[in-house]
């Protein structure tokens, strides 16, 4: 082998290693579906999609059971305090009065400190709160935090859980929702 050769085996091995670390590092690191800054400007202007987004409306998030009956939706993004809120809401034309009102809201948030179930009730999100009275259930597989639904989500039954540290998911149901919270629940992928 020349010198030229030698050099150019050397200079390819720290690239090769590298190469061979991202992988690990990349693991160990949690990832949060953030929005786009589109996505953050749709749901600042309070942009609709009619028909409603489908299972992928929340680009990094997979919503594999949605009900049937919504006829619009929206984006609901926001950063503040630290954290990124990412979701989208599914709605139908009835009036928020109408108690046949179907609605569903699922959101992501990249909360950093996130780690425990318990840290929900003091959570700093900008809406949907738990300030209720909470109870820890199991609903679709998974452990999660609950409160009934107060005025400013809508009635229902809203849950949440740590999906690994720095990932919040929540879930807000409508009543008429609520029989199939469990399926929504467990068909929700990051």
């Amino acid at each position: 082998m020349n010198k030229i050769q030698q050099l150019a085996a050397l200079s390819v091995l720290p690239v090769a290693a590298a190469l061979i670390a991202l992988p690990a590092q990349a693991a160990e690191r949690p990832t949060c579906p953030v929005p786009t800054k589109a996505e953050v400007k749709r749901s600042f202007d309070s942009k609709i999609d009619k028909p409603a987004r489908g299972a992928t409306a929340i680009k990094g998030v997979r919503v594999n059971h949605i009900p049937k009956g919504f006829t619009y939706g929206g984006v609901v993004a926001g950063k503040h305090d630290g954290i990124t809120e990412y979701g989208y809401q599914w709605l139908d034309d009835r009036p928020n009065a109408d108690v046949k009102q179907r609605s569903l809201w699922v959101r992501v948030v990249c909360w950093p400190k996130a780690s425990k179930l318990a840290q929900l009730k003091n959570g700093p999100f900008d809406m949907g709160t738990f300030s209720g009275d909470t109870e820890t259930v199991k609903i679709g597989g998974r452990q999660v935090l609950t409160q009934e639904g107060d005025g400013a989500l809508g009635d229902g039954r809203y849950a949440g859980w740590v999906e690994r540290k720095g990932v919040v998911v929540t879930v807000m149901a409508s009543t008429p929702l609520v029989p199939e919270l469990s399926k929504i629940i467990e068909g929700i992928k990051l």
